[in-house]
């Protein structure tokens, strides 16, 4: 019995060596490690190549750039993970912008094929051309109002000056190419100046 009895202790003592020595040896749990520069930089590239494309559309948001200069100045700093967290953060900035610009360029192209090819609008006291064209009848748009005075040229003179009772052609079958070129001399035409044909109009008109 006595054998039988150190037998026992001796196996118990056993056990509890083998779990001590296996908690002792267990594989301590490592550190992720931070993103390679190589991470970094393609994270960047993506976010580039999305702003370009998002760029070319004329869809890019102001400070979506600026994400991308942060996204290098942490890279350059070896904060790897910061750099890839602000390139990613550029990169669904400029696929959310460019999904916006096509959603709102296929609204635009719905509305149209809804709407006849062209209307009238009978010129009020107070109307402007911006005003006009700014209204959701017309364009909805006030940098679209070159497109009035192209329509009507033989009835408008000088685009600072219309006339209450005047009834202009609103047409709705413009280009995209038409539309740009509209909305960009509105952006670049200068001060309004009644009584006077502005140069950059003429040249508007003449292409």
């Amino acid at each position: 019995m006595k054998i039988l009895s150190a037998l026992k202790h001796a196996a118990l003592l056993a056990i509890m060596i083998g779990a001590v020595t296996g908690c002792a040896t267990a594989p301590q749990q490592e550190e992720p490690q931070a993103p390679t520069t190589q991470e970094a930089q393609a994270a960047i590239s993506e976010a580039r190549d999305a702003i370009s494309e998002a760029q070319a559309a004329g869809a890019l948001w102001r400070d979506t750039a600026d994400l991308v200069a942060q996204a290098e100045a942490a890279m350059a700093s070896g904060d790897t993970a910061r750099a890839i967290e602000l390139a990613n953060q550029a990169r669904r900035q400029a696929e959310n912008a460019l999904a916006q610009k096509r959603a709102e360029e296929a609204r635009l192209a719905a509305a149209a094929q809804q709407q006849p090819a062209e209307s009238a609008y009978t010129v009020m006291r107070g109307d402007t051309l911006w005003g006009i064209s700014g209204k959701s009848s017309v364009y909805g748009n006030p940098y679209k109002w070159p497109l009035i005075y192209k329509a009507n040229r033989d009835k408008i003179r000088d685009a600072d000056l219309i006339y209450p009772g005047q009834r202009f052609t609103i047409r709705q079958d413009w280009s995209a190419a038409e539309a740009d070129a509209a909305i960009a001399h509105a952006r670049n035409r200068g001060a309004w100046s009644l009584g006077v044909v502005e140069p950059s109009d003429m040249a508007y008109l003449a292409r």
